[in-house]
Protein backbone atom coordinates (compact mmCIF):
# COMPACT_ATOMS: atom_id res chain seq x y z
CA UNK A 1 0.00 0.00 0.00
CA UNK A 2 0.71 3.39 -0.81
CA UNK A 3 1.13 6.43 2.54
CA UNK A 4 -0.48 9.19 1.31
CA UNK A 5 -1.07 12.03 4.09
CA UNK A 6 -4.64 13.28 4.58
CA UNK A 7 -5.25 16.63 6.97
CA UNK A 8 -8.97 17.55 6.89
CA UNK A 9 -11.23 19.29 9.03
CA UNK A 10 -14.99 17.77 9.52
CA UNK A 11 -18.26 19.63 10.38
CA UNK A 12 -21.02 17.48 12.12
CA UNK A 13 -24.03 18.32 10.95
CA UNK A 14 -25.74 16.93 14.25
CA UNK A 15 -25.24 18.61 17.41
CA UNK A 16 -23.04 16.57 20.02
CA UNK A 17 -24.29 15.69 23.22
CA UNK A 18 -22.16 16.20 26.48
CA UNK A 19 -22.19 14.79 30.04
CA UNK A 20 -22.69 18.05 31.62
CA UNK A 21 -26.55 17.93 29.67
CA UNK A 22 -25.87 20.53 27.21
CA UNK A 23 -24.71 19.63 23.52
CA UNK A 24 -22.48 21.24 21.37
CA UNK A 25 -23.50 22.25 17.58
CA UNK A 26 -21.10 23.38 14.34
CA UNK A 27 -18.74 21.19 15.62
CA UNK A 28 -15.64 20.66 13.88
CA UNK A 29 -12.89 17.84 14.00
CA UNK A 30 -9.54 18.33 12.46
CA UNK A 31 -7.72 15.04 11.90
CA UNK A 32 -5.25 13.55 9.98
CA UNK A 33 -5.02 9.88 8.22
CA UNK A 34 -1.95 8.51 7.01
CA UNK A 35 -2.26 5.18 5.02
CA UNK A 36 -4.95 3.85 2.57
CA UNK A 37 -8.02 2.59 3.83
CA UNK A 38 -8.59 -1.03 3.07
CA UNK A 39 -11.76 -1.55 0.37
CA UNK A 40 -13.15 -3.50 3.81
CA UNK A 41 -12.27 -1.00 5.93
CA UNK A 42 -10.70 -3.74 8.35
CA UNK A 43 -7.49 -1.91 8.96
CA UNK A 44 -8.17 1.51 10.23
CA UNK A 45 -6.16 2.48 13.73
CA UNK A 46 -7.25 5.30 15.84
CA UNK A 47 -4.57 6.95 17.57
CA UNK A 48 -5.55 9.01 20.44
CA UNK A 49 -3.51 11.86 21.40
CA UNK A 50 -2.35 13.36 25.17
CA UNK A 51 -3.05 16.32 26.98
CA UNK A 52 -1.16 18.64 24.89
CA UNK A 53 -0.76 16.46 21.59
CA UNK A 54 -2.77 17.16 18.80
CA UNK A 55 -3.59 15.58 15.01
CA UNK A 56 -0.08 15.25 13.80
CA UNK A 57 0.86 12.22 15.10
CA UNK A 58 3.71 11.64 12.42
CA UNK A 59 3.76 14.80 10.31
CA UNK A 60 5.48 18.23 10.52
CA UNK A 61 3.25 20.41 13.31
CA UNK A 62 2.87 23.85 11.24
CA UNK A 63 3.26 25.72 14.04
CA UNK A 64 6.49 24.46 15.26
CA UNK A 65 7.66 22.66 12.30
CA UNK A 66 8.83 19.85 14.31
CA UNK A 67 8.71 16.33 13.48
CA UNK A 68 5.18 14.91 14.72
CA UNK A 69 4.81 13.80 18.35
CA UNK A 70 4.73 10.16 17.82
CA UNK A 71 6.38 10.15 14.66
CA UNK A 72 9.11 6.91 15.94
CA UNK A 73 6.14 4.70 16.33
CA UNK A 74 3.90 5.78 13.23
CA UNK A 75 5.12 5.32 9.45
CA UNK A 76 6.32 2.69 6.84
CA UNK A 77 7.56 -0.21 8.16
CA UNK A 78 7.08 1.05 11.82
CA UNK A 79 5.41 -0.07 14.71
CA UNK A 80 2.51 1.22 13.68
CA UNK A 81 3.35 0.34 9.78
CA UNK A 82 1.35 2.97 7.77
CA UNK A 83 2.15 0.24 4.78
CA UNK A 84 -0.29 -1.60 6.59
CA UNK A 85 -2.65 0.64 8.63
CA UNK A 86 -4.71 3.31 7.71
CA UNK A 87 -4.12 5.40 10.59
CA UNK A 88 -6.36 8.08 11.96
CA UNK A 89 -5.65 10.74 14.35
CA UNK A 90 -8.12 13.61 15.42
CA UNK A 91 -7.90 16.95 17.83
CA UNK A 92 -9.73 16.16 20.71
CA UNK A 93 -12.99 18.65 21.56
CA UNK A 94 -11.98 21.33 23.50
CA UNK A 95 -7.86 21.50 21.70
CA UNK A 96 -6.93 24.40 19.65
CA UNK A 97 -5.31 22.78 16.55
CA UNK A 98 -8.18 23.26 14.51
CA UNK A 99 -11.07 21.00 16.36
CA UNK A 100 -14.19 22.95 18.42
CA UNK A 101 -12.95 24.83 21.37
CA UNK A 102 -12.63 28.02 23.41
CA UNK A 103 -10.96 30.23 20.77
CA UNK A 104 -13.74 28.72 18.00
CA UNK A 105 -16.10 31.12 17.25
CA UNK A 106 -19.80 30.79 18.57
CA UNK A 107 -23.15 31.31 17.01
CA UNK A 108 -23.14 35.16 17.65
CA UNK A 109 -19.59 35.18 15.76
CA UNK A 110 -17.14 36.06 19.12
CA UNK A 111 -14.89 33.18 20.72
CA UNK A 112 -16.72 31.22 22.85
CA UNK A 113 -13.86 31.73 25.91
CA UNK A 114 -15.18 30.05 29.02
CA UNK A 115 -18.41 30.09 27.45
CA UNK A 116 -17.33 27.10 26.26
CA UNK A 117 -19.35 24.15 28.11
CA UNK A 118 -17.19 21.81 30.36
CA UNK A 119 -16.33 18.57 28.90
CA UNK A 120 -14.80 15.20 29.53
CA UNK A 121 -13.11 12.17 28.22
CA UNK A 122 -16.45 10.68 27.18
CA UNK A 123 -17.35 13.92 25.11
CA UNK A 124 -14.32 13.87 23.55
CA UNK A 125 -14.77 10.14 22.49
CA UNK A 126 -18.36 10.91 21.23
CA UNK A 127 -16.55 13.19 18.96
CA UNK A 128 -14.23 11.09 17.67
CA UNK A 129 -17.17 8.33 17.27
CA UNK A 130 -18.86 10.97 15.70
CA UNK A 131 -15.72 11.35 13.05
CA UNK A 132 -15.36 7.66 12.45
CA UNK A 133 -18.87 7.35 11.59
CA UNK A 134 -18.83 9.61 9.11
CA UNK A 135 -15.56 7.91 8.13
CA UNK A 136 -18.10 5.03 7.73
CA UNK A 137 -15.65 3.16 9.99
CA UNK A 138 -18.05 1.00 11.95
CA UNK A 139 -15.39 -1.13 14.06
CA UNK A 140 -11.71 -0.10 14.01
CA UNK A 141 -8.85 -2.67 13.79
CA UNK A 142 -6.99 -0.99 16.63
CA UNK A 143 -7.79 1.94 19.27
CA UNK A 144 -4.19 3.20 20.77
CA UNK A 145 -3.43 6.05 23.37
CA UNK A 146 -1.08 6.75 25.74
CA UNK A 147 -1.24 9.04 28.91
CA UNK A 148 -4.76 10.75 28.18
CA UNK A 149 -5.06 8.81 24.95
CA UNK A 150 -5.45 6.02 26.70
CA UNK A 151 -8.38 7.48 29.10
CA UNK A 152 -9.94 7.87 25.34
CA UNK A 153 -9.04 4.23 24.28
CA UNK A 154 -10.93 3.26 27.48
CA UNK A 155 -13.65 5.01 27.28
CA UNK A 156 -14.43 3.94 24.03
CA UNK A 157 -13.95 0.43 25.01
CA UNK A 158 -16.39 1.05 28.02
CA UNK A 159 -18.82 3.19 26.21
CA UNK A 160 -18.64 2.06 22.42
CA UNK A 161 -17.71 -1.92 23.49
CA UNK A 162 -18.57 -2.77 19.41
CA UNK A 163 -16.67 -0.32 17.74
CA UNK A 164 -12.78 -1.76 17.87
CA UNK A 165 -11.23 -5.05 17.81
CA UNK A 166 -8.10 -4.25 19.92
CA UNK A 167 -7.20 -1.53 22.75
CA UNK A 168 -3.63 -0.58 23.36
CA UNK A 169 -3.35 1.92 26.92
CA UNK A 170 -0.39 2.74 27.40
CA UNK A 171 0.98 4.84 30.44
CA UNK A 172 -2.25 5.30 31.40
CA UNK A 173 -5.10 5.05 34.23
CA UNK A 174 -9.14 4.67 34.75
CA UNK A 175 -9.25 7.46 37.02
CA UNK A 176 -7.55 10.62 37.69
CA UNK A 177 -5.63 10.53 41.55
CA UNK A 178 -6.13 13.32 44.22
CA UNK A 179 -2.51 13.82 43.47
CA UNK A 180 -3.24 14.12 40.23
CA UNK A 181 -5.84 16.75 39.86
CA UNK A 182 -3.59 18.70 42.63
CA UNK A 183 -1.15 18.99 39.66
CA UNK A 184 -3.48 20.01 37.47
CA UNK A 185 -5.38 22.90 39.78
CA UNK A 186 -1.70 24.35 40.43
CA UNK A 187 -1.74 24.75 36.54
CA UNK A 188 -4.87 26.41 36.51
CA UNK A 189 -4.46 28.75 38.73
CA UNK A 190 -1.48 30.52 37.46
CA UNK A 191 -3.20 30.64 34.20
CA UNK A 192 -6.30 32.12 35.87
CA UNK A 193 -4.16 34.09 38.23
CA UNK A 194 -1.84 35.98 35.02
CA UNK A 195 -3.84 39.05 34.63
CA UNK A 196 -3.65 38.67 31.04
CA UNK A 197 -6.20 36.26 30.94
CA UNK A 198 -8.88 38.48 31.91
CA UNK A 199 -11.69 36.24 32.78
CA UNK A 200 -10.90 34.04 29.68
CA UNK A 201 -11.71 36.93 27.42
CA UNK A 202 -7.97 37.22 25.58
CA UNK A 203 -9.00 36.49 22.27
CA UNK A 204 -8.18 39.27 20.10
CA UNK A 205 -6.76 41.83 22.93
CA UNK A 206 -2.89 41.64 21.94
CA UNK A 207 -2.41 39.87 25.43
CA UNK A 208 -2.79 36.16 26.67
CA UNK A 209 -1.98 34.68 29.55
CA UNK A 210 0.95 33.80 28.62
CA UNK A 211 3.57 33.62 31.35
CA UNK A 212 0.66 31.68 33.82
CA UNK A 213 0.16 29.26 30.76
CA UNK A 214 4.40 28.64 31.00
CA UNK A 215 4.25 28.52 34.85
CA UNK A 216 1.18 25.54 33.96
CA UNK A 217 3.69 23.67 31.90
CA UNK A 218 6.74 24.11 33.83
CA UNK A 219 4.96 22.06 36.82
CA UNK A 220 3.16 19.24 34.45
CA UNK A 221 6.29 18.77 32.73
CA UNK A 222 7.87 17.85 35.91
CA UNK A 223 5.57 15.12 36.69
CA UNK A 224 6.77 13.83 33.38
CA UNK A 225 9.94 12.81 33.90
CA UNK A 226 11.17 10.80 36.51
CA UNK A 227 13.87 11.78 39.59
CA UNK A 228 16.60 9.61 37.43
CA UNK A 229 16.19 11.40 34.12
CA UNK A 230 15.87 14.67 35.72
CA UNK A 231 19.67 13.77 37.68
CA UNK A 232 21.27 12.23 35.13
CA UNK A 233 20.38 14.91 32.15
CA UNK A 234 21.01 17.79 34.44
CA UNK A 235 22.08 17.18 38.38
CA UNK A 236 22.73 20.24 40.31
CA UNK A 237 24.93 21.55 37.09
CA UNK A 238 24.64 25.48 36.30
CA UNK A 239 23.60 26.87 33.33
CA UNK A 240 26.36 28.75 31.17
CA UNK A 241 28.45 30.08 34.29
CA UNK A 242 31.28 28.90 36.88
CA UNK A 243 28.99 30.10 40.25
CA UNK A 244 26.23 30.56 41.07
CA UNK A 245 24.90 34.11 40.77
CA UNK A 246 23.62 34.81 44.26
CA UNK A 247 20.02 35.91 42.40
CA UNK A 248 17.06 34.64 40.96
CA UNK A 249 18.19 33.77 36.97
CA UNK A 250 18.37 30.40 35.72
CA UNK A 251 21.14 29.45 37.73
CA UNK A 252 20.75 25.54 36.86
CA UNK A 253 20.45 23.77 34.05
CA UNK A 254 16.93 22.03 35.12
CA UNK A 255 15.52 25.86 35.39
CA UNK A 256 17.09 26.61 32.25
CA UNK A 257 15.19 23.59 30.71
CA UNK A 258 11.51 24.41 32.09
CA UNK A 259 12.04 27.47 31.38
CA UNK A 260 12.11 26.80 27.94
CA UNK A 261 9.62 24.13 27.72
CA UNK A 262 7.50 26.55 29.01
CA UNK A 263 7.89 29.91 26.66
CA UNK A 264 7.99 27.43 23.82
CA UNK A 265 4.56 26.02 24.61
CA UNK A 266 2.74 29.41 24.82
CA UNK A 267 3.67 29.56 21.30
CA UNK A 268 1.37 26.17 19.96
CA UNK A 269 -1.19 26.03 22.84
CA UNK A 270 -4.52 28.32 24.18
CA UNK A 271 -4.29 28.65 27.82
CA UNK A 272 -8.33 28.14 27.85
CA UNK A 273 -7.73 24.67 26.30
CA UNK A 274 -5.22 24.04 28.67
CA UNK A 275 -8.21 25.04 31.68
CA UNK A 276 -10.68 22.43 30.09
CA UNK A 277 -9.01 19.92 29.13
CA UNK A 278 -7.20 19.22 32.65
CA UNK A 279 -10.30 19.72 34.09
CA UNK A 280 -11.76 16.81 31.64
CA UNK A 281 -9.13 14.44 33.16
CA UNK A 282 -9.78 15.24 36.69
CA UNK A 283 -13.38 14.18 35.88
CA UNK A 284 -12.42 11.41 34.44
CA UNK A 285 -13.52 8.17 36.59
CA UNK A 286 -14.57 5.00 34.83
CA UNK A 287 -15.82 3.36 37.58
CA UNK A 288 -17.69 5.74 38.34
CA UNK A 289 -19.06 6.49 34.79
CA UNK A 290 -20.25 2.69 35.40
CA UNK A 291 -21.92 2.12 38.90
CA UNK A 292 -18.74 2.45 40.55
CA UNK A 293 -17.35 -0.55 39.73
CA UNK A 294 -14.54 -1.16 37.08
CA UNK A 295 -14.89 -4.47 35.81
CA UNK A 296 -18.65 -3.32 35.18
CA UNK A 297 -17.22 -0.87 32.73
CA UNK A 298 -16.46 -3.41 30.58
CA UNK A 299 -18.75 -6.01 30.88
CA UNK A 300 -19.60 -5.83 27.19
CA UNK A 301 -16.76 -5.82 25.63
CA UNK A 302 -15.32 -8.25 23.28
CA UNK A 303 -12.19 -6.19 22.51
CA UNK A 304 -8.80 -7.69 23.34
CA UNK A 305 -6.90 -5.50 25.65
CA UNK A 306 -3.09 -4.67 26.16
CA UNK A 307 -2.05 -2.37 28.86
CA UNK A 308 1.44 -1.09 29.27
CA UNK A 309 3.22 1.17 31.80
CA UNK A 310 6.74 2.15 32.92
CA UNK A 311 8.39 1.70 35.97
CA UNK A 312 9.95 4.78 36.25
CA UNK A 313 6.28 6.74 35.36
CA UNK A 314 5.05 8.14 38.94
CA UNK A 315 1.84 10.22 37.37
CA UNK A 316 0.48 6.98 36.27
CA UNK A 317 2.47 4.08 38.19
CA UNK A 318 2.25 0.47 37.13
CA UNK A 319 -0.27 -0.15 40.30
CA UNK A 320 -2.90 2.18 38.11
CA UNK A 321 -2.36 -0.55 35.05
CA UNK A 322 -2.85 -3.50 37.00
CA UNK A 323 -5.77 -1.98 38.69
CA UNK A 324 -7.59 -1.80 35.24
CA UNK A 325 -6.14 -4.98 34.23
CA UNK A 326 -7.80 -6.80 37.37
CA UNK A 327 -11.09 -5.23 35.84
CA UNK A 328 -10.56 -6.74 32.77
CA UNK A 329 -10.00 -9.80 34.34
CA UNK A 330 -13.09 -9.95 36.41
CA UNK A 331 -15.31 -8.74 33.20
CA UNK A 332 -13.72 -11.96 31.49
CA UNK A 333 -11.98 -9.71 28.56
CA UNK A 334 -9.08 -11.09 26.84
CA UNK A 335 -5.65 -8.85 28.28
CA UNK A 336 -2.12 -8.65 28.00
CA UNK A 337 0.10 -6.63 30.44
CA UNK A 338 3.44 -5.32 30.30
CA UNK A 339 5.66 -3.38 32.85
CA UNK A 340 8.45 -2.42 30.89
CA UNK A 341 11.74 -0.80 32.26
CA UNK A 342 12.76 2.94 30.83
CA UNK A 343 14.34 6.09 32.77
CA UNK A 344 12.02 8.78 31.26
CA UNK A 345 9.38 8.11 33.79
CA UNK A 346 5.57 9.15 31.84
CA UNK A 347 7.00 10.44 28.50
CA UNK A 348 8.70 7.07 28.34
CA UNK A 349 5.83 6.48 26.06
CA UNK A 350 6.66 9.03 23.43
CA UNK A 351 10.64 9.01 23.64
CA UNK A 352 13.36 5.80 22.32
CA UNK A 353 12.27 2.70 24.15
CA UNK A 354 12.81 -0.29 22.00
CA UNK A 355 10.65 -3.09 24.07
CA UNK A 356 7.89 -1.09 23.51
CA UNK A 357 8.01 -1.32 19.73
CA UNK A 358 7.98 -4.39 19.85
CA UNK A 359 4.76 -4.53 22.52
CA UNK A 360 2.88 -2.33 20.05
CA UNK A 361 4.23 -4.10 16.77
CA UNK A 362 3.38 -7.55 18.22
CA UNK A 363 -0.49 -6.43 19.46
CA UNK A 364 -1.28 -4.86 16.37
CA UNK A 365 -0.02 -7.85 14.38
CA UNK A 366 -1.79 -10.68 16.53
CA UNK A 367 1.30 -11.78 18.16
CA UNK A 368 0.93 -11.25 21.51
CA UNK A 369 3.41 -9.85 24.08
Amino acid sequence: MSTTTASTILRLDADLPLDSGQALSGVEIAYETYGVLAPDRSNAILICHALTGDQYVASDHPVTGKPGWWIRMVGPGKPIDTDRFHVICANVIGSCMGSTGPASLASDGKPHAMRFPVITIRDMVRGLVALLDVLGIERLHSVVGGSMGGMQALSLAANFPERAERVLVIASTARHSAQNIAFHEVGRQAIMADPNWQDGNYYGTGRSPDNGLSVARMAAHITYLSEEGLTEKFGRRLQDREAKSFGFDADFQVESYLRYQGSGFTQRFDANSYLYITRAMDYFDLAEEHGGRLADAFAGSTARFCLVSFDSDWLYPTAESRHIVHALNAAGAPVSFVELSAPHGHDSFLLDVPALDRVVDGFLTGVQP
